[in-house]
């Protein structure tokens, strides 16, 4: 009888693949040291309170807060990565619980300090700037503060909507516990013939099962049964949309959108390019691809629940760590000597926690702050995906390396426009080595298969989502209640546009909209879309244009929170203010339609 293969705790991972977090701190002893000095810093920066019209005071918040924020980030991670560890070492669990708690605490502490900017004359704010060489530093940030004054209210109803601000969050949490914790969904029978439970987990599995009447079977069970509930599903998002478009007008912005985008300094005209891009499209592109997959799963008809089945079965090459590094060096070759050199001293410095032990944390993610090495939590699996998982999270954290050198403390964050641009761009870096140096005809397809997937999920169903936020909230805003039907009609009319002709749009899938939890985040799915075109952007110069496009890429990297994230990519190269980027990702998705589709 086969050994079934133990999970191995902490003390059995060799060495050299953990994270060395004691660059952060030593022990638990440094760390409480500096957690007793960061506590000093409270009374200092709460004294500051109503002096930041003189210069010298601002700027002694500033380098007060700095400091403090420095040494909180540092306890932050330290906490944080050692509990991720061994989620069930209780002395971590503590030490998490007492910086999260303390991290409420130090952020009231400043609180006064953006309100105050707000009350103050913009004039005289300049003029200690210029008073004060040493706040030039500060003149974008402040800046961006300033840019909120028109939509800033009396101190009065500030304080009365942020009285009520668990009240507006209300729908999001009711959607929560519907869905997650009051929902049961019926047994199916699995591809073994066997009674299975049916969850939102194990759903993303059964759909993309080779058996046509399993996927259809928790197609079926999971959609009727979120219409048992479609009544309290409309309510709870329509009064969420509602919420939004409450607080836009009450600022006084033009529209629920402009309160979304604005912030950021993104004009209203890229939400909108990247739908009519999409739209122009979609039958050259979208329909092709359902026919191609029709074709493919030699179907006679094609329904939503064939949608996520794969056409070539995945590889089952079994890859050791170190094969894995290599195949992403090769990836990332197209990036140069400089940024090869970084990725290698992240693998031999003790950046990655590779593999799964008892009690870690599942997932993936990049970490880190200012003043350590950036982090990255693996699970690997010796998996092709894992590989990819890889270059993901190192694309976080190169971007990270990059900026917090080039940049002061202030500006070394990067916004989440921006944030998955660096990880996707190694991803597409990747997957077209993979794809243009396979041999085995099986796993270039796969190869193929994987990206289109990636492109049909990131950026035309995001973007679809994207379509039906804009309709929603606009009807709303136009005083247009909306009922279940309603929801669902909106629903069911995107997707036959979106899929064509061929797609036979299954009255199930009318309910999909009510178990899409991006949509209590307004306008905020359209970003995933965004950040893949611009990643494609990135990865097609890089390819074509060699050295001069790489140093133009690595100004994207270095440049963190330095600007507005429209004009950081433009700097880099990318105009997302044009539909150029889509464009481009959608030339790139049409070509690989094209590998697939040889008959």
């Amino acid at each position: 009888m086969e050994e079934i293969k133990k999970t191995k705790t902490r003390d059995e991972i060799d060495e050299k693949y953990k994270w060395r977090i004691e660059k952060v701190y030593k022990d638990i002893e440094a760390w409480e040291t500096d957690f007793n000095r960061l506590k000093e810093f409270q009374p200092k920066i709460s004294v500051l309170s109503g002096k930041l019209s003189d210069g010298k005071k601002l700027l002694e918040f500033y380098k007060l807060d700095e400091e403090a924020s420095r040494i909180l980030e540092k306890l932050f991670i330290y906490a944080h990565q050692r509990s991720d560890e061994d989620t069930t070492n209780t002395t971590f669990q503590t030490l998490k619980s007492r910086i999260d708690a303390y991290l409420s605490e130090f952020k009231s502490a400043a609180a006064f300090f953006v309100p105050e900017i707000l009350s103050l004359p913009e004039e005289d704010i300049k003029k200690e700037v210029e008073n004060v060489p040493e706040l030039k530093l500060y003149e974008f940030a402040l800046k961006d503060i300033l840019k909120a004054k028109p939509y800033t209210l009396s101190k009065r109803e500030e304080e009365l909507l942020a009285s009520v601000s668990d009240c507006l969050e209300a729908p999001g949490n009711i959607f929560n516990m519907l869905s997650n914790a009051d929902i049961s969904f019926p047994k199916i029978i699995d591809e073994d013939g066997k009674e299975a439970e049916l969850t939102e987990v194990k759903y993303s599995n059964f759909i993309k099962s080779k058996n046509r009447e399993v996927r259809k079977n928790a197609f079926n069970a999971l959609f009727n049964t979120y219409s048992n509930y479609k009544n309290t599903f409309a309510q709870t998002l329509s009064a969420s949309i509602k919420n939004f478009v409450f607080q836009s007008k009450v600022r006084h912005y033009k529209n629920s959108m402009e309160y979304s985008l604005k912030p950021n300094d993104i004009p209203l005209s890229v939400y909108d390019n990247v739908i009519e891009t999409v739209n122009n499209n979609l039958k050259a592109s979208l329909h092709r691809y359902v026919d191609v997959k029709k074709k493919l799963l030699k179907l006679d008809e094609i329904h939503m629940y064939d949608l996520y089945v794969p056409v070539v079965d995945t590889p089952k090459d079994h890859i050791e760590f170190e094969r894995a590094v290599q195949i992403a060096k090769e990836g990332l070759k197209p990036l140069g000597k400089e940024y090869l050199d970084i990725f290698d001293s992240g693998i031999k410095d003790g950046w990655i926690d590779v593999f799964e032990n008892k009690g870690k944390r599942g997932g993936a993610y990049s970490f880190g702050c200012y003043d350590s090495m950036p982090y990255v939590l693996l699970n690997y699996n010796y998996e092709i995906n894992d590989v990819s998982t890889l270059v993901h999270e190192m694309g976080h954290s190169i971007h990270s390396y990059y900026s917090r050198k080039t940049q002061p403390f202030i500006y070394a964050s990067y916004t989440l426009f921006c944030a998955e641009v660096a990880s996707t761009t190694n991803e597409c870096l990747l997957i077209n080595h993979l794809i243009n140096t396979e041999e085995d005809e099986n796993k270039k397809l796969y190869f193929i298969n994987q990206q289109l997937e990636q492109i049909r999920t990131t950026v035309f169903r995001q973007v679809m989502f994207a379509e039906f936020e804009k309709i929603t909230h606009e009807s709303i805003e136009n005083g247009k209640p909306l009922s279940a039907e309603d929801f669902c009609k909106i629903w069911h009319d995107l997707n036959v546009k979106y899929f064509g002709p061929d797609m036979i749009v299954d009255k199930e899938i009318d309910m999909e909209w009510s178990r899409i939890p991006h949509f209590y985040s307004d306008f905020y799915v359209y970003q995933y879309a965004t950040g893949y075109a611009a990643a494609n952007s990135f990865s097609s110069m890089i390819l074509k244009g060699g050295e001069p496009a790489v140093k133009k890429y690595k100004e994207f990297l270095k440049s963190g929170g330095s600007d507005y994230p429209i004009d950081i990519l433009k700097k880099g190269g990318v105009d997302m203010a044009t539909p150029k980027p889509l464009e481009d990702t959608i030339d790139t998705f049409n070509k690989l339609l094209d590998m697939l589709d040889k008959d």
